[in-house]
């Protein structure tokens, strides 16, 4: 199990943040031998198939380099222009093959860990020139795979070069003998045997080296407990900060609801446990609204309120609690009570405009049964 510098586990799998990080520092798996793989299938397959026009067109320019009048040989600039030309002519040959590699070596990463451009990662490091993390990292895990796959691809290469020329020994020694152009022929489709014989040496370190590569990036980025938690904080910030700007938001609202309650036109109260304070107006509202809605402490401070502003209070129980468990502040009352809450409007309406008002039952309101809580 991968441990941090301080000793603790890393149990926990890299984090989408860890591993979003790690690429934008360039840090991503990769497997320089499965990009060897790549690069010599690529050859044999250009090999196979452009390999008969590249050997005619190496006898041309094997020909002409041999081949040259007198004069040239004894003029310097003249002699200089034919290796120039034959240098060019060889160029212009390889050409393809060469940006056939560069195309495969920049793609082929990219099939284990997908493109990714670093300015960190090309920026120098100084922490790489410690002596003491240098030997870390010489006698790592990284290190010894690394030095268990030189071996195996040394060894896996040699066995078979050996096989390859002692299969194909008599058509080498036959290659000195043949006609030119048959010669050139068979030396292109050795070629591409020998190129064939490399990709499966190279093609079983790549099968054990590509699961490595993957497993080991993310055993590196492995992180601990402690470490998944404080990403956590980060990302979703503060728990304890959270809880308070909460409180705070809690308080602020509670404020401006406290601020409303001296414009209400009525306060339902269970009496002492619910108060809601309510505002119609019928020249402006189609409906009315809820101002404030507290229990306990809070109910009392409404209750305090409304009777320093004159605010008249009417206990109703059941539709206090109806309010309280179903209305929203700063919302119209839910439809269902519009009767309850109307029936006691008017009541307070009649105390304000006559001094007294019909006698009205505040436990038996009309409130829906749905409504309606113990």
């Amino acid at each position: 199990m991968a441990e941090n510098e301080d000793g603790s586990e890393k149990s926990e799998d890299p984090s989408d943040k860890k591993l979003r990080d790690a690429r934008e520092k360039g840090d991503i798996p990769r497997s320089k031998e499965l990009t060897t793989l790549l690069m010599t299938l690529g050859a044999a397959l250009f090999f196979y198939v452009f390999g008969q026009g590249m050997m005619a067109d190496f006898a041309m320019i094997l020909s002409g380099g041999l081949s040259f009048p007198r004069e040239v040989a004894f003029d310097t600039l003249k002699l200089t222009d034919q290796i120039l030309a034959l240098l060019l002519a060889s160029l212009w040959m390889t050409l393809p093959f060469l940006l056939l590699m560069v195309l495969i070596a920049i793609l082929s990463p990219m099939l284990l860990g997908g493109w990714a451009f670093s300015a960190q990662a090309m920026a120098p490091k100084f922490s790489k020139l410690n002596p003491i993390k240098g030997l870390k990292r010489l006698f790592s895990t990284q290190a010894l795979m690394e030095l268990f796959k030189a071996l195996a691809k040394f060894l896996l290469v040699m066995s078979m070069a050996g096989a390859f020329v002692y299969l194909t020994f008599g058509e080498l020694l036959g290659l000195g003998v043949e006609p030119k152009d048959f010669a050139l022929a068979h030396a292109a489709s050795l070629i591409v045997q020998a190129f064939i014989f490399a990709s499966l040496s190279l093609l079983l370190v790549a099968i054990i080296d590509v699961p490595f590569q993957l497993w080991n990036y993310n055993r590196q980025l492995k992180m601990t407990k402690q470490e998944v938690k404080e990403e956590f904080k980060q990302q979703e910030g503060n728990p304890e900060v959270k809880g308070r700007i909460r409180q705070m938001q809690r308080a602020m609202s509670q404020r401006r609801m406290m601020q409303k309650v001296p414009q209400a036109d009525v306060v339902i109260t269970n009496p002492t446990h619910f108060a809601v304070a309510l505002k119609y107006d019928p020249l402006q509202m189609s409906e009315p609204f809820v101002l404030a809605i507290g229990s306990d402490f809070m109910a009392a401070q409404i209750r305090t309120l409304a009777k320093e502003h004159g605010v008249p209070m009417i206990e109703a129980p059941p539709l206090a609690r109806a309010l309280y468990y179903n209305a929203e502040i700063d919302r119209p009352i839910p439809y269902d009570l519009f009767k309850a809450v109307a029936a006691v409007l008017a009541y307070v309406y009649q105390l304000k405009e006559q001094g007294t008002a019909q006698t009205l039952d505040f436990a038996n309101l009309p409130i829906p049964q749905g409504l309606r809580t113990q």
